[in-house]
């Protein structure tokens, strides 16, 4: 028995890194799980196998959820399978780094838009059913740098700063429903985004971490997972800094 038996949970941007992670924790604890991906199927299903071992049902959707019309089918679909949706977590993100000099409009719009707006589309669209029920536990997946921001990552520090502030309002809002909204802000996780990175690079990352490592993808699951389950109820609009120390 589980934890999390019987809820659902919906995992944006569900396919690779942080969100397999995620989904594959969350089945751990027997939450049937929604996998969202945006063109990688063949990851979401894989994902979605590693979830089904653990004896729970799972639901594979593609939506670009930066897109307010797929964040609402997303939601939709979670809600005509499963009949509600217990957790999500706002996992869905892309990184388009340049200083602000060289930066394009359109990749500032691209990173906003799948980083942080798309958090507020499925958020909206899956509250009015938590709400009705009293009960939802939304995790945000934030960023260390949406807390002190980096060089080249305006358009990304931006969008996941401003995470943490909708994060904090819609806790606020919310809780009167028994409604929990809380961040996760990683620092430099082991994923696809690091292990692209010359040695030299990593080695002057570590050089600020003073644990002198970088995350794992399932420590920030088994961070959502706290505070899913029982744990972590008395937790709202909080930030939870997984950073080794690189920021205090």
């Amino acid at each position: 028995m589980g934890a999390l038996d019987g809820q659902v949970a919906l995992v944006t941007g569900g396919s690779r890194g942080i969100g397999r992670a995620t989904a594959i924790a969350l089945a751990e604890e027997g939450a049937n799980v929604v996998i969202n991906y945006t063109s990688n199927e063949d990851a979401a299903k894989a994902t979605a196998a590693a979830c089904e071992q653990h004896g729970v049902q799972t639901l594979v959707v593609q939506a670009d959820v930066a897109n307010v019309e797929d964040a609402q089918r997303l939601v939709k679909a979670a809600e005509e399978q499963f009949e509600k949706i217990d957790i999500l977590v706002n996992n869905a993100g892309i990184n388009r780094d340049k200083t602000v000099a060289r930066m394009a409009p359109e990749d500032w719009d691209a990173v906003v838009q799948t980083d942080l707006s798309s958090a507020f589309y499925v958020t909206n669209a899956a509250v009015g059913g938590m709400r009705t029920r009293k009960y939802g536990r939304i995790i945000q997946i934030s960023s260390i740098q949406g807390q002190q921001g980096a060089v080249g990552l305006s358009n990304y520090a931006a969008a996941k700063g401003g995470m943490i502030a909708f994060t904090k309002s819609a806790a606020r809002e919310l809780a009167r429903d028994n409604i929990t909204v809380n961040a996760i802000c990683p620092g430099y996780v082991e994923t696809d985004m690091i292990s692209g990175l010359s040695d030299e690079v990593k080695q002057t990352l570590l050089s600020r971490i003073p644990l002198g490592r970088f995350g794992r993808p399932e420590e920030v699951a088994q961070t959502v997972v706290f505070l899913a389950k029982p744990s972590g109820d008395f937790y709202t609009g909080a930030q939870l800094n997984l950073n080794g120390g690189e920021y205090m």
